[in-house]
């Protein structure tokens, strides 16, 4: 017996495809995003040779991508609402792209940085639109925690590749080719969102509201930098004036946005208990992953004296540990509990941070790749965390959602590189003598172009005892995270509950 094909049925079957055609075209945009940071990371000690940046400029060159781009995710995404979510992607395309090919004519660590803000603006743009264009084209709960996990693996493959990738690029090209890279993918990308996605639109989108961005960018941006110089300088007056300046912004907007009754962000979605473990688990995930692969990435090449390529392959466990949980994260909630993976997720991360301590010294690769691998498997509940944020929002309120998860992502790293980071480098420098010159105590990188053999080798030490220690404090803030996501999650939770 055959079955008749009627043209009800060839239409589904075409709009079925179109639609897994367009979560490949969202996916490959959250690829470039991550390829991107790991590349970064990679092209980081060619960078500081060439440019010479101070410390604090090194930081800045790394975190003001993700400060821009959270503090213009909520405009980015009320506009996606109100202008059309397709149209706002393709436009992050354009500004992504342009900005990377604009990395040619970046001369000092001023121009790297301007480069950086204006990628942040692209990819403001892109994040939430490949969100709530997720939660558009598959309104079928089941399937789009299914897409989900694909877009979920995609962060791992992209942890894959841009090492890799970057690597090559690095053994043959000068670090400008991290950016540039970024060209060709960008065009390809703008063309394929144009064939195959459709425009979406909220029906009831949030009004624009400049005094909220203002107050969000303004509120971070001072945020993140006191923390910076508390790493650095300690309590200072300028410490503590900037950072209460800083949460009394962020204060101002969260309240600004609880009394407005069409808000730009729906600071509400946060009553929800499993929505807030959701976004917990993003933000602290981000968090704790940057960081790590910043420091280890570093640690490899200037410690262990590896080639950026060799670096790019040592740093695969990780990816390869997302990319087998990523997919298999979804599933397995639906059997053992979204809460229970989300939690596992987390306590199997935070043993991945704790082996960076408790390794023998000399820390060996074999221990870091052994930590790696348990922290990219840490990464895999991302899928069912963003599946858990998006089934807790109503339809109109996607692009809330979306802006919410993607800010979770993007201040979680800024956060971790800052926190950390600074963790560790107040702890670098401790580790040297009290009369070491101004360049080594900025970085290891300065440290090895003084060509002073014995601080060189002291310096080198006190960056491996600051990997350590960094360890033990990632793990005890994942250990910590995880038990705060138990109290939050309801044990009942159910992926497949669709809010309309």
């Amino acid at each position: 017996m055959t079955t008749r094909t009627t043209p009800e049925r060839v239409t589904a079957q075409r709009a079925d495809r179109r639609r897994w055609a367009g979560l490949a075209v969202l996916s490959a945009s959250l690829l470039l995003v991550v390829m991107d940071m790991t590349i970064l990371n990679l092209a980081l000690p060619a960078m500081a040779e060439d440019l010479r940046p101070s410390s604090v400029e090194l930081l800045w060159i790394v975190d003001i991508y993700s400060l821009v781009l959270a503090g213009l995710l909520v405009t980015a995404s009320s506009l996606g609402d109100r202008l059309g979510r397709r149209r706002m992607l393709i436009t992050g395309f354009v500004i992504f792209g342009a900005a990377s090919l604009g990395v040619l004519l970046a001369d000092s660590p001023a121009t790297v940085i301007a480069v950086r803000v204006l990628l942040g603006v692209g990819g403001a743009m892109i994040m939430p639109s490949t969100l709530s264009l997720i939660r558009a084209l598959f309104p079928d709960a089941r399937e789009r925690a299914t897409a989900l996990g694909i877009w979920g693996a995609t962060a791992a493959v992209g942890g894959a590749l841009g090492p890799i990738v970057g690597g090559a690029l690095l053994q043959n090209f000068s670090w400008h080719s991290a950016f540039l890279v970024n060209v060709p993918v960008m065009a390809a990308a703008v063309v394929a969102a144009f064939l195959l996605l459709p425009e979406s639109r909220s029906e009831r989108p949030g009004r624009l509201d400049p005094v909220a961005t203002v107050l969000s960018i303004a509120g971070m941006v001072g945020l993140v930098y006191a923390i910076k110089q508390l790493g650095k300088h300690g309590v200072t007056a300028e410490v503590l004036l900037v950072g209460v300046l800083g949460a009394a912004l962020l204060f101002a907007f969260v309240r600004r946005c609880l009394r407005a009754p069409e808000p730009m962000l729906e600071i509400r979605l946060f009553r929800g208990r499993g929505f807030t473990a959701g976004v917990l688990t993003a933000l602290i995930t981000s968090f704790a992953m940057v960081a790590a692969l910043l420091l280890i990435s570093q640690w490899l090449q200037l410690v262990q004296g590896w080639s950026a390529l060799a670096s790019g392959v040592a740093l695969l466990p990780m990816a390869a540990g997302g990319l087998i949980g990523s997919p298999l994260a979804p599933a397995l909630a639906q059997r053992i509990g979204a809460r229970t993976v989300l939690v596992g997720g987390l306590a199997v991360g935070a043993l991945g941070f704790l082996l960076l301590f408790v390794l023998p010294q000399p820390l060996t690769y074999a221990g870091i790749a052994a930590s790696l691998t348990l922290i990219g498997i840490g990464t895999a509940p991302l899928a069912v965390a963003s599946a858990v944020i998006m089934a807790g929002a109503p339809v109109d309120q996607a692009g809330s959602a979306a802006a919410i998860e993607e800010s979770s992502y993007e201040i979680g790293a800024a956060l971790g590189i800052t926190i950390l980071g600074s963790l560790a480098a107040a702890i670098y420098r401790a580790g040297l003598p009290g009369d070491a010159p101004t360049q080594a105590r900025e970085s290891l990188a300065g440290a090895l172009t003084l060509g002073d053999p014995t601080l060189a080798t002291t310096a080198q030490t006190a960056f491996t005892n600051s990997l350590t220690w960094f360890g033990l404090a990632g793990g005890l803030l994942l250990l910590a995270v995880a038990a705060l996501v138990l109290h939050l999650t309801p044990r009942t939770l159910d992926l497949t509950a669709t809010h309309h």
